[in-house]
């Protein structure tokens, strides 16, 4: 569903962007603030420092005396990029009304390869979810879906029905929000939470829903046998029936149909070695499209707290 174009939802124009962020100082001052919204925090002892003026982006410990940069135990760690770089990436990635691709980003941002923009965008990705983040509340659909992938040279024929196979198998959940639309009771939809799955077992699912939806919440799911022995989330299993789902599930039917939308679009398809990652990033997109104007500073606060993601370890060559 898209947001309607308002302040809180237009995102800060390129001007906007090149005022705030002019050069890789103040790139760096922000990214501080982000980080230690206090104060610098010594991340070996806990104590107190200053900036250094002889070396760019770094912090010293008045406790232990050691130096610190801004970007290090972050996604940007070891990064050769320029932090201006890295910003607008960052701006162009979550302000872009579909997402961007890495053949799109290899240009708008003046990186040396394509390799660069993949491995950058990656990055990204990793830093979209915040570790922290609270579970969905309240009354949630869930349902599972496929999407059909492509191998390295040939497409995959996929099996029948529940059949995994030459399919990417994802769970989804979303929020259900009571709301009123000139003065009738009606619903809209509000955060989600997707994730790739290796089949559709009941442990599978379970543990899908006791890790995303806070408990005591209404479950709401079409019959398959899986979703039974939910009661301490007070699931209420619906039964399809000859009924189509999208009717039955609306919601997260609607969430379905713009991830395959978004999928086909931007990237031409997924893989499945990196589904998780492109999911990330449609979550991102999707919970804050109605506040699309301080996307980049959500993301630069999980950037202060996310964890180193090299090549290898992208690759899973680690």
């Amino acid at each position: 569903m898209p947001a309607r174009w308002n302040k809180r939802t237009q995102p800060a124009s390129v001007a906007a962007f090149n005022a705030r962020f002019p050069d890789d100082d103040a790139c760096a001052d922000a990214l501080a603030a982000h980080r230690w919204p206090d104060g610098f925090v010594c991340p070996h002892c806990g104590g107190e420092g200053w900036r250094l003026r002889a070396k760019r982006y770094t912090w010293q410990c008045k406790a232990c005396d050691k130096q610190t940069s801004v970007t290090a135990g972050t996604v940007m760690h070891r990064s050769k990029i320029p932090l201006r770089k890295w910003f607008l990436a960052a701006h162009l990635v979550v302000t872009h009304s579909n997402g961007i691709s890495a053949m799109q980003l290899w240009p708008a941002v003046g990186l040396n390869s394509y390799k660069d923009a993949w491995l950058l965008l990656q990055k990204i990705r990793r830093a979209m979810v915040n570790p922290g983040r609270d579970p969905l509340t309240g009354t949630v659909e869930v349902d599972e879906m496929s999407l059909p992938f492509r191998g390295a040279n040939e497409p995959v024929a996929g099996g029948q029905g529940r059949s995994a196979l030459g399919k990417m198998l994802l769970i989804g959940a979303v929020e259900i929000r009571d709301i009123e639309r000139n003065g009738v009771p009606d619903t809209m939809p509000g955060r989600i939470r997707l994730a790739t799955i290796p089949n559709y077992h009941r442990t599978t699912l379970h543990r899908f829903i006791h890790g995303t939806v806070e408990q005591n919440s209404l479950i709401i799911s079409d019959g398959l046998p899986a979703y039974r022995e939910l009661q301490d989330h007070g699931h209420r299993p619906i039964v399809v029936g000859t009924m189509a789902a999208h009717v039955v599930l609306p919601w997260i039917h609607r969430v379905f149909a713009q991830l395959k939308r978004w999928a086909l679009g931007v990237y031409h398809g997924l893989r499945p070695k990196h589904l998780q990652a492109y999911l990330d990033e449609f979550v991102f997109r999707w919970n804050r499209r109605r506040l699309r104007k301080g996307s980049l500073d959500t993301l630069l606060d999980i950037v202060g707290i996310s964890q180193p993601a090299p090549y290898k370890l992208i690759t899973g060559q680690a």
